[in-house]
């Protein structure tokens, strides 16, 4: 318990104010504090959510609502499938409760601490779940005080690319990581700039993926060689 609320808590600050900003920007939108509340213990997907709230602000229908989020939330497979090997021999209803709590967030301080070792599947449930808690909480006082907080105040539309960057730092370990982000945001810009819709982050992370496997792939085999 110890171990896991420890690693999880640079993530509940985070998403103190991230969460709050999607109360906020829900509340904005025409939802409810219980509504958000529901949506944040039923989906615990902060992109995905921020992306639901703009599209019904926008009328959205709840057909594209929902293929939408899909996709976005489609990296979650990637994720999933890096996450496994150190999660072999679970059980399966373990396995289920640990998914649940999968976020961008949660993964890379998971997968940084089990590479470090000393870390197991127990440590990293109750980090997800500490992460879960204070995100639900967040999101319903920032819905509770939304009427009292003018859009963009305190920065606060900022607070989750910020959070996404600051992770990604810490993330970096060698050449190749550099590179496969470089080329992540590139196409990512490029996607976003020429194609409509909301698939140009699932195309830059398949993209900068394939790439930075091929590059690692290389290196290893000049280093066999």
């Amino acid at each position: 318990m110890r171990d896991g609320m420890v690693g999880a808590w640079p993530i509940c600050l985070g998403y103190v104010p991230i969460g709050m900003a999607l109360g906020v920007l829900a509340r904005q939108a025409g939802l409810t504090p219980f509504d958000i509340g529901l949506m944040s213990l039923l989906v615990f997907a902060g992109s995905a959510q921020f992306i639901c709230v703009a599209m019904i602000g926008e009328g959205a229908s709840a057909l594209s609502i929902i293929l939408t989020t899909f996709v976005i939330n489609f990296r979650h497979v990637l994720m999933s499938s890096s996450l496994a090997p150190h999660l072999y021999g679970v059980r399966r209803s373990f396995l289920a409760l640990f998914a649940y709590g999968v976020t961008d967030e949660s993964y890379a301080i998971n997968m940084t601490r089990f590479r470090q070792g000393g870390w197991d599947h127990w440590r990293a449930l109750v980090l997800h779940h500490s992460a879960n808690t204070t995100w639900f909480v967040a999101s319903v006082t920032g819905a509770l005080a939304g009427s009292l907080i003018p859009q963009g105040a305190f920065g606060l539309d900022f607070a989750l690319p910020a959070m996404f960057l600051a992770l990604l730092v810490y993330q970096f370990q060698n050449r190749i990581h550099i590179i496969t982000a470089l080329i992540a945001a590139v196409v990512s810009v490029t996607c976003y700039l020429t194609i409509p819709g909301d698939g140009f982050a699932v195309i830059a992370a398949i993209v900068a993926a394939t790439c930075g496997y091929l590059l690692q792939r290389r290196r290893d085999r000049g280093r066999g060689a």
